[in-house]
């Protein structure tokens, strides 16, 4: 078979944390609808995460796409024969979407006639009609549809509050959109178009917004002619799918009695679905059936399951890892699917489930003792992670392995904020903003002190993104509790922030404060880490990209000035990508920056 060559060349003297993040990697295939051995997978395999094109008849492997920051995001047309990804400058999520043939050839535009912005979904119908969600700040949300015979995109819906493409029906009569014009950036509700605007159904379970439900696209069934469109609900209390026929409005609830998250896509015949379930930082995968009614268990080792596909011939693929061992593309019919070039990612430590009693209610989190150190207590990394509406989980992760590999514990806490832990757990951050995650993080911190895990004098707070936010909020409002810390693509001035930011990031903010930095001045300021800069008294360091539409760089800039006036010590680095950078060097830069920093300032 046909195989990607990796750039990626491992030393003898190379450490370990170096070689779990330049170990060639791949993501989940995916595969067109109406030529399944056409597939398309992201790798690192060249050092850069890019997009591959896959022909598994043929078994050929080739690099599509080629540029300086990476690509991630691209999909195949229904009939295997193009490939599209989005174009952005820099890793600055502001572009438009490029097409190439399968077998390879020059990027031609996908999208005529459509300017830049922010991608806000897809759909690709199988006569060549695209349908394609677009944000940015001057028009808000749009969705546009681009015919293949080269006449001008039409508007079939505009919007200033966020909205995008869910799905497009097999027929291609049908689109789906996810919308928050209730104002509810949190809980989105669902509308059902025909191409040319007019509206078939609407599905609102928060009822204008009066109620804290969200509902999200999963997919239209895989037949034509058929108006059943896969849905998520929360009507009791966590994510699950139910079936909507968008025709007759009729809902059928499925018998999914699992605890914890569910979602579902379909299996290519449509009588069944393919169920993830995600429970207390674990996933596996079921199959139900429609007709019966039954829900049959698809094995896979415990774990995480990050992305599941079910295949023409019944079987299912699937990216897995654990914390102790790195990510592999599987398959039920066995073995793996998609094996990457070059030397596989040392493992690492398995973790330890902690439940701890916080202010509002039990708080789960992740442990990791280093080998060979002893018993404790260690120094200790408070690994924050991002979202906030995400959750750390028994996966595979280079940064905390490289934290151990240092003789440090690490600990991730799913404060409430997080994901699979039920709608009320995730709702709970909004207008204490940040203070609530931290108030979860500290009852954590102390019984990583109490247990004898952690060195009270010896702790990191560390974060990237909304995990970059709360270090910062936490240095600032938990001075005494972290002796460094550490910081990438955070917020730092949450006001500054919000009016540089994306529009879409926008309408979560004021979903998640309540209203703008105008209308709630003293909830911003609460929640803002600049409020509380001159209490900071860790060495901090942070990283930030320049065309970051997220985290902008002027906010951070105004932070680290008031550190600067007044002689702290920390240091900045600014980098050119966006928010994250898919380079594999400046990722081990970054890591290696964080490592040295905090092995400096710490006490021994």
């Amino acid at each position: 078979m046909g195989r990607m060559t990796s750039d990626s060349e491992m030393t003898p003297d190379m450490p370990d944390w170096e070689k779990r993040f330049r170990a060639p990697r791949v993501g989940l295939p995916d595969w067109a609808e109406d030529a399944p051995d056409r597939s398309l997978f992201v790798s690192n395999a060249t050092g850069t995460y890019e997009i591959y094109a896959w022909d598994r008849a043929t078994g050929e492997q080739r690099q599509a796409t080629n540029r300086p920051n990476g690509t991630t995001d691209g999909t195949l047309t229904p009939d295997g024969e193009w490939i599209w990804w989005f174009s952005d400058t820099d890793g600055d999520e502001f572009g438009t979407w490029v097409r190439q043939p399968f077998a390879g050839g020059p990027d031609e535009p996908a999208t005529p006639g459509l300017e830049p912005s922010y991608p806000a979904g897809l759909a690709i119908g199988r006569d060549g009609t695209a349908v394609v969600g677009r944000s940015t700040d001057e028009d808000g949300s749009t969705v546009h549809v681009v015919r293949p015979d080269g006449s001008a995109p039409t508007v079939i819906y505009r919007h200033r509050e966020s909205a995008g493409v869910g799905d497009l029906s097999r027929d291609g009569t049908l689109v789906a959109v996810e919308h928050t014009e209730h104002g509810d950036a949190m809980h989105s509700a669902l509308r059902v178009l025909t191409l040319d605007g007019t509206t078939v159904a609407e599905l609102d379970d928060s009822r204008g917004g009066s109620r804290e439900l969200g509902l999200e696209v999963l997919g239209f069934a895989p037949l034509v002619g058929d108006t059943r469109l896969l849905v998520g609900h929360q009507r009791r209390g966590r994510w699950e799918p139910m079936v909507w026929d968008v025709a007759t409005g009729a809902e059928q609830e499925l018998a999914i009695d699992l605890p914890g998250d569910v979602a579902a896509e379909w299996y290519p015949d449509g009588s069944a679905l393919l169920v993830e379930h995600s429970f207390e930082a674990r996933s596996e995968l079921w199959r139900y059936d429609l007709a019966a009614r039954e829900l049959v268990r698809v094995d896979t080792p415990a774990g995480s399951v990050s992305g599941a596909t079910a295949r023409p011939d019944g079987t299912v693929e699937y990216l897995w890892s654990s914390a102790a061992e790195p990510s592999a593309v599987r398959s039920t019919a066995g073995g793996i699917v998609l094996d990457p070039p070059g030397f596989r990612a040392p493992g690492s430590m398995p973790v330890e489930d902690v439940w701890v009693e916080g202010p509002g209610g039990r708080i789960h989190a992740l442990a990791q003792r280093p080998a060979g150190h002893g018993e404790g207590p260690f120094p200790t990394v408070f690994e924050v992670h991002g979202g906030p509406t995400w959750h750390d989980s028994d996966s595979f992760a280079s940064a905390p392995a490289a934290w151990l590999d240092h003789g440090f514990a690490v600990v991730r806490v799913n404060y409430r904020g997080s994901t699979g832990y039920g709608r009320e757990w995730t709702d709970a951050l909004k207008h204490r903003v940040g203070l609530i995650e931290l108030e979860d993080i500290a009852a954590v911190r102390e019984w990583a002190v109490s247990s004898g895990l952690a060195d009270p004098a010896r702790m990191v707070l560390s974060g990237g993104s909304w995990g970059g936010y709360l270090t910062l909020l936490g240095l600032g409002t938990q001075p005494d509790a972290w002796a460094v810390g550490l910081a990438a693509v955070p917020v730092a001035d949450y006001v500054t922030a919000y009016h540089d930011e994306m529009e879409a990031l926008k309408a979560l903010d004021r979903t998640l404060f309540g209203g703008t930095p105008e209308e709630v001045p003293d909830r911003f300021e609460a929640s803002s880490p600049l409020t509380y800069v001159d209490a900071v008294k860790a060495p901090v360091h942070i990283a930030a990209g320049v065309n970051d539409p997220r985290c902008p760089i002027r906010q951070i800039d105004n932070y680290v000035d008031r550190l600067a006036a007044r002689g702290a010590v920390h240091e900045v680095y600014r980098y050119d990508a966006g928010h994250g950078s898919l380079v594999v060097e400046e990722r081990i830069k970054q890591v290696r920056m964080e490592l040295e920093f905090a092995l400096k300032h710490l006490p021994h």
